[in-house]
Formats: structure tokens, C-alpha cells, sequence
């Protein structure tokens, strides 16, 4: 199991907003141009985050801004916001083991509440994060 890039990139572009808000028009190429992809990539990223409320987007070559202070925006609001997350279930279980095998039958019963109990360990420590805790972070490693 793997998180997809959309969330490290969504987190990318929001300290990118912030770190260059007063000197450039942060726009969706300039974005692009410091993740490294393309623009389509980035406008897609922004239209997920607008939705969720953590920014605003500007039409035609506007640029974004933060929709709100950065310490009310946690890593697990980022996480919401661009991943595709069926059902709110992090982790998919394959649907028809055998019910004639022992452990086939019993894998749910093994595994569920453990699956469900790091999910939770990981949405709570997302939820203790904030994005005003990585900007202090980016801040001492910028050089701007």
C-alpha cells in the first residue's frame, strides 16, 4: 500500500503559496515549476484544495492563496482533500477469500479492528500536525 503523490504534492504547493505569496503571483506554472510537474497536475491539486476550503484560486493567471490561517489547516485536511479514499477506508481487503480455508474464512475477523486501529493512529497524528508547523520548518530550511 502506497499513498499516491498526490498528497506530498498538495502540501508542496501550499507551502509554495505561502513561501513566495508577497514576491511572485503564485500561479499554477510557477507552482508547477517547483514541484516539477505539469501544470494540468497543479490546477487539479488546486481545484481539490479550493473545494476543501484551504485555498483560493483567482481566474485566468490570478494565482492562489491560503484560504485560511495555516494553523487551522492539519495534515489530515490536506490528506481529505487529495486522496481518493473509498469509503473513508484506507486500507481494501480483498473482497472473496475462501471460505473454506481456515484463515480465508477467518481474515476479517483477524485483521479488521488492526487495520482500523492504524488508520486511526495515523488520521490522529495527520490531525496534531498543522500546515503552521511545516511552513516553521520550510522557513528554516528557505533560503529566500
Amino acid at each position: 500500500m502506497q499513498i499516491s503523490s498526490r498528497f506530498t504534492i498538495a502540501v508542496h504547493m501550499i507551502i509554495c503559496i505561502e513561501a513566495f505569496k508577497d514576491t511572485h503571483k503564485v500561479t499554477s506554472e510557477f507552482i508547477a515549476s517547483s514541484v516539477n510537474v505539469n501544470p494540468v497536475v497543479i490546477r487539479r491539486l488546486l481545484q481539490q484544495l479550493k473545494k476543501a476550503g484551504i485555498v483560493e484560486v483567482k481566474r485566468g493567471s490570478g494565482g492562489a492563496d491560503i484560504a485560511r490561517p495555516l494553523d487551522e489547516i492539519t495534515l489530515l485536511d490536506v490528506y481529505n482533500a487529495v486522496e481518493s479514499v473509498d469509503n473513508g477506508v484506507l486500507f481494501h481487503f480483498h473482497e472473496n477469500p475462501n471460505q473454506l480455508c481456515p484463515v480465508g474464512r477467518n481474515i476479517h475477523a483477524i485483521m479488521d479492528s488492526r487495520l482500523q486501529e492504524i488508520q486511526t493512529a495515523m488520521e490522529e497524528k495527520m490531525r496534531a500536525m498543522t500546515l503552521s508547523e511545516i511552513m516553521e520548518d520550510a522557513n528554516r530550511l528557505l533560503e529566500l
